[in-house]
């Protein structure tokens, strides 16, 4: 796009961009081209009139278009050794199947190779046209000036595109891809369905999100993850058109724990949704943070006023936003917890092999009935002998667990005796399991403990 316009070659045009105090890109994406310009008010003569040569009259020269490929191939060819991006490639193909989502966005060493400045051209004609065009202009100029500006930057371009149809696809969800790497730390994402935002649950869900995962220090994945158990630095929820992601990374031997865990606070969210305090004050920070996080500078405001115009909202949005958002109820949110997050997830893990740290780990539940002696059993892994530690009695469980803010008390229902449950790979040379942690019946059984 600024390798060259009209009669400028590669270096002419980069000196004619500095001379003219602007900067210039384009940005091309899975559904749409992205162009932005910021420009000096004293030089707009000089940036425009580049701008409309880039728009117009694009060179395309062989010695620009061979060194930009070669980029993008060198960074392909790093990204084969780079385990990130290798799950990346294997997740989207995994959950979009053959649909054209799951191309890489960057391409293939292949489909590069055989691309020439005359597929460039005709790439450029079939879809630099003025029907699906969307403008947002921000700054020192007015109504008058600019729409003179559009008309010779837009006005002789084609009045229609060449598009080719690609048709909707939902992501394939309930199912695990695993990329084994050795690395430190595992990463995990987790997806469930996403909404559109013209559904009638659009803000409950955005506001759904945000109690989840969405607003970073208050969420209930950050407490749950973070606050009280430290397994990672980072873990977040993002709602989009199509899926909502849970991501986050933590040290290989914790991640069976922290995907537990992170699975736990989406089922207790999709089964009893948030509380009436949860809501009022997700609803304060998205009204709150509004203009700081989307109307922070004039590139951010036409940011969004470009995406207002893409979604197809109204030209008073940023008005209603916050009547939208104060009108959701707590029952309207609870249903929206229900219906996305009820789904079994797509689990995209990236880290040391994920069978094999499984396999090494033993979940043992000792039930415990009213009325009999009892000695806690300290196990070695299976397949060597048990033995009994006689210096283990039910007052140093009860203290154990008191140490870590549990109380061993008794219940009153029959069917919920108190146990322990023990679970950790087994220290190199010792053989032993520790005991880590104490709670009922059901929420082990929640936790998928079976054995």
């Amino acid at each position: 796009f600024i390798e060259g316009a009209g009669h400028y070659d590669s270096d002419a045009f980069q000196v004619k961009l500095d001379d003219a105090g602007a900067e210039m890109s384009l940005d091309a994406q899975s559904d749409d081209i992205y162009g932005s310009v910021c420009m000096l008010s004293k030089k707009q003569d000089a940036a425009f009139g580049l701008l409309r040569l880039a728009l117009n009259a694009p060179r395309f020269d062989q010695g620009p278009i061979d060194r930009v490929r070669a980029e993008i191939v060198s960074g392909i060819v790093g990204s084969e050794r780079d385990p990130g991006a290798i799950a990346q490639r294997k997740w989207l193909r995994a959950i979009y199947g053959a649909h054209p989502c799951s191309r890489p966005g960057e391409g293939t060493k292949e489909s590069l190779a055989g691309i020439t400045p005359s597929d460039l051209l005709a790439f450029h004609q079939a879809i630099f046209a003025r029907d699906g065009l969307h403008i947002a202009v921000v700054g020192d100029i007015d109504a008058n000036t600019l729409r003179e500006r559009l008309d010779q930057l837009f006005g002789d371009l084609p009045e229609q595109q060449t598009l080719v149809p690609v048709y909707d696809v939902a992501p394939k969800l309930g199912q695990l891809v695993e990329e084994n790497y050795d690395l430190p730390q595992t990463s995990l994402t987790l997806a469930w369905p996403g909404v559109k935002r013209s559904a009638p649950n659009f803000y409950a869900a955005v506001l759904m999100n945000d109690i989840l995962g969405g607003s970073y220090l208050t969420s209930r994945l950050y407490e749950e993850v973070r606050q009280k158990r430290g397994l990672a630095y980072h873990v977040s929820s993002e709602l989009t058109l199509d899926k909502l992601l849970v991501t986050t990374e933590t040290r290989s031997d914790c991640a069976a724990q922290t995907l537990s865990i992170v699975r736990d606070v989406v089922k207790q969210m999709a089964q009893q949704g948030p509380t009436g305090a949860e809501l009022k004050a997700a609803k304060k920070h998205l009204i709150g943070t509004y203009a700081i996080d989307r109307l922070g500078s004039t590139s951010s405001i036409a940011d969004r006023l470009l995406d207002l115009q893409i979604q197809n909202a109204d030209v008073d949005y940023n008005q209603r936003r916050a009547r939208s958002i104060g009108r959701v109820t707590l029952k309207q949110v609870k249903a929206a917890a229900k219906k996305l997050l009820s789904a079994e997830p797509a689990i995209l893990v990236v880290g040391r092999r994920w069978a094999a740290r499984m396999s090494k780990e033993t979940h043992l539940a000792f039930l415990l009935p009213w009325g009999f002696s009892w000695e806690e059993r300290i196990w070695r892994p299976v397949g060597q002998a048990d033995h009994a530690d006689p210096r283990s009695r039910f007052a140093g469980l009860a203290r154990h667990w008191r140490s870590r803010g549990l109380s061993p008390k008794r219940r009153s229902s029959a069917c919920m005796p108190p146990f322990a449950e023990y679970t950790r790979t087994p220290p190199a040379g010792s053989g032993w399991m520790k005991q880590t942690s104490g709670c009922s019946i059901h929420q082990l059984m929640n936790r998928g403990h079976s054995n």
